[in-house]
């Protein structure tokens, strides 16, 4: 009776990992990043994956990329919500490290972060000089 208990107690205390979602803090969804004083907002294309959608905002200021923001992500399923939670964050943190696009896609989250990095690329493109 006793191991009884202690399984039950153990099977009731453990804690799953689903129903992760994406804090604001994180992903600013549906918005883009805010411009301030010498800085602008450029907006990637909309990119299509097997996954959802994926859109990336990048806040420049004297050349240099201060902020980036992913309003459109694959969402709408638990296991779209956790794989974005994870992947974007990483992708993110590494856009501002190399300030480029040439980034390493993020394992479990390959359609994720080749959306990300193709929209990426527009927005980049679309910060240069004519």
């Amino acid at each position: 009776m006793l191991s009884t208990v202690a399984a039950l107690v153990l099977l009731f205390s453990y804690r799953t990992s689903t129903g992760a979602a994406i804090t604001p803090e994180v992903v600013a969804v549906g918005t883009a990043p805010a411009a301030s004083a010498g800085s602008t907002v450029y907006t990637g294309d909309v990119v299509q994956t097997q996954e959802g959608d994926v859109q990336v905002a990048i806040t420049v200021a004297d050349g240099k990329i201060i902020a980036v923001t992913v309003p459109i992500y694959p969402g709408g399923s638990s296991r779209h919500e956790e794989i974005s939670a994870r992947s974007i964050p990483v992708l993110v943190q590494e856009t501002l490290d190399a300030q480029s696009a040439d980034i390493d896609s993020v394992s479990g989250a390959t359609y994720t972060s080749g959306g990300y990095k193709e929209s990426l690329q527009s927005a980049l493109d679309a910060a240069q000089p004519a």
